[in-house]
């Protein structure tokens, strides 16, 4: 009896789960089956494996081969088990020792002349074959993957051919390293991201409300007439944000891995910016489908999602971000699979206070009748306003203003270093969380008040008629206002700055 088993992995959300290849030939009509719930793409694998044996000059088994894909209960997808079901044919009918592939995972797709194919979720399989010191053979097209990942327990081969010679002739493969592009200037991308910032004419209350946003992870909403800067503001706090740690980047780039987003090698540790068009279905942007995909949200984890026009966006859309604002992750749920992907991301929204878009616009009239307003924000329902920590009227500006105001010069990278040290005075403090993220016994512990501010607290809330979760927001940006300017302690200007970024009015109807 010939068997041989080589282990290979599958993803599953933002994870690689262990799957055991076995392979056993034996004796009658010669036949080839593949078994453990494989679908179209794993069952094809048949004639590609038979095709890239013969044409690497290696013997097919003329036997009945059977590949078993455990565990079985577990959906196999795409081609990534090509090289595995490969090598170990080639393992159970003694082409290759048994030793080359004892503690290692295999991941590639192959081509009929035996040539390996690049394929996607690599990075969450370098961060498990990491995790468990096992070493990885993947394609060497995956080659920025594994830069990336920083795991050298790596073999990168480009044939199968060239897997047999290097294991099993002792033949050398070709360093990686010594095939990357020059090295790209992060600097100057940053410089490049800053320029939204640096060209906002005025606005000096809203640049001090995403210096703030920024600076806690606070969500916020702009609210203003039609080309008041909002979607300026918005990709400005992009540039704010200080750079991934490499857990961090890595995480996002196991995310970009699965959808097969290419990863820029020069950009990694820059935050994700996503901003999905309003006509985005609830699961291209939360994450799920067939193959239990991430959505938009997943994908600026550890960023931003900007969603502009946000009242185009159907209501039970933005409904849908409701818990994972709350929780930083979404679980999909779906009859044959459960997966939970990471999703804490910075919301940052922008729309217009009316339909006519001129509501607040002292230089045009608003022609919308109530039932169109009533309509137009209604889509916005009240838990979701919840959960945005900041809500931000941006007012028009003339033309002569904007024509004749000169661009302000603008001390970007002083803001930027003020924004970290807030963030890492924040992290120490609060135990590796930014004040966006305190749950409601912490706030107790960090973002406490004297009885007067207390006092002065509840009578504001009862005035702008604001929920319990609402009072928790006000705070934990108060924290964030007083971090920024240096205080140990919520002061009263602290607090009142923290109530003017709430101004649910400019909401109402």
């Amino acid at each position: 009896m010939s068997f041989a088993t080589v282990y290979s992995r599958a993803p599953l959300g933002v994870d690689a789960v262990e799957v055991r290849v076995e392979t056993h030939l034996s004796n009658g009509l010669p036949a080839f089956a593949i078994v453990g719930l494989p679908e179209t793409a794993v069952k094809e694998a048949k004639e590609r494996v038979r095709s890239a044996i013969l044409n690497a000059g290696l013997e097919f088994p003329v036997k009945r081969i059977t590949v078993n894909l455990a565990p079985a209960d577990l959906p196999k997808t795409g081609g990534r088990f090509d090289l595995a079901i490969a090598l170990s044919i080639l393992a159970a009918s003694k082409q290759i020792p048994v030793e080359s592939i004892q503690d290692t995972e295999v991941i590639g797709e192959l081509a009929l002349d035996g040539c390996l194919r690049g394929i996607s979720a690599v990075i969450p399989s370098l961060v498990a074959a990491k995790k468990y010191q096992r070493r990885l053979i993947i394609p060497w097209a995956n080659q920025q993957e594994y830069l990336l990942a920083g795991y050298e327990n790596v073999c990168l081969i480009k044939t199968l051919a060239e897997f047999v010679a290097h294991f099993v002739a002792n033949q050398p493969l070709d360093d990686p390293r010594t095939d990357t592009n020059e090295q790209f200037d992060p600097g100057g991308y940053r410089m490049v991201l800053a320029q939204p910032f640096v060209a906002i004419k005025g606005q000096s209350m809203a640049k001090r409300a995403i210096q703030i946003a920024a600076s806690g992870g606070h969500h916020i909403l702009f609210v203003g007439p039609p080309g008041s800067g909002k979607t300026l503001l918005a990709h400005s706090i992009l540039s704010l944000l200080p750079e991934l740690e490499s857990e961090q980047a890595i995480e996002v780039a196991a995310i970009r891995s699965v959808v097969n987003q290419s990863i820029n090698q020069e950009q990694w540790r820059i935050p994700p910016l996503r901003s999905p068009h309003h006509t985005t279905t609830g699961i291209a942007l939360v994450g799920g489908g067939n193959k239990a995909s991430p959505g938009e949200i997943s994908l600026a984890h550890h960023g931003i999602l900007f969603l502009d026009e946000l009242t185009e966006f159907k209501a039970g859309v933005l409904d849908s971000l409701r818990e994972p604002l709350e929780s930083g992750e979404i679980t999909v749920s779906r009859a044959s699979y459960r997966v939970n992907f990471p999703a804490k991301f910075q919301l940052v929204a922008a729309m217009n206070p009316y339909p006519c878009g001129h509501a607040t616009n002292e230089h045009q009239n608003c022609s919308c009748t109530s039932q169109q307003i009533k309509r137009y924000l209604g889509k916005l329902s009240g838990p979701f306003l919840d959960r945005i920590d900041m809500l931000l009227e941006v007012p028009a500006r003339t033309q002569a203003e904007l024509l004749n105001t000169p661009v302000e010069t603008v001390d970007w990278q002083s803001i930027k270093f003020a924004i970290e040290t807030c963030r890492k005075l924040q992290l120490e403090r609060n135990e590796g969380k930014l004040n966006a993220e305190l749950t409601a016994w912490e706030i107790d512990a960090h973002c406490s008040i004297k009885k007067p501010l207390k006092r002065q607290l509840a009578t504001a809330m009862d005035r702008l008629r604001l929920s319990a979760r609402a009072t928790h927001k006000v705070l934990k940006v108060a924290r964030t206002v007083a971090d920024f300017s240096g205080s140990e302690n919520i002061q009263k200007e602290h607090l009142f700055e923290a109530l003017n970024f709430r101004k649910k009015d400019i909401l109402s109807s």
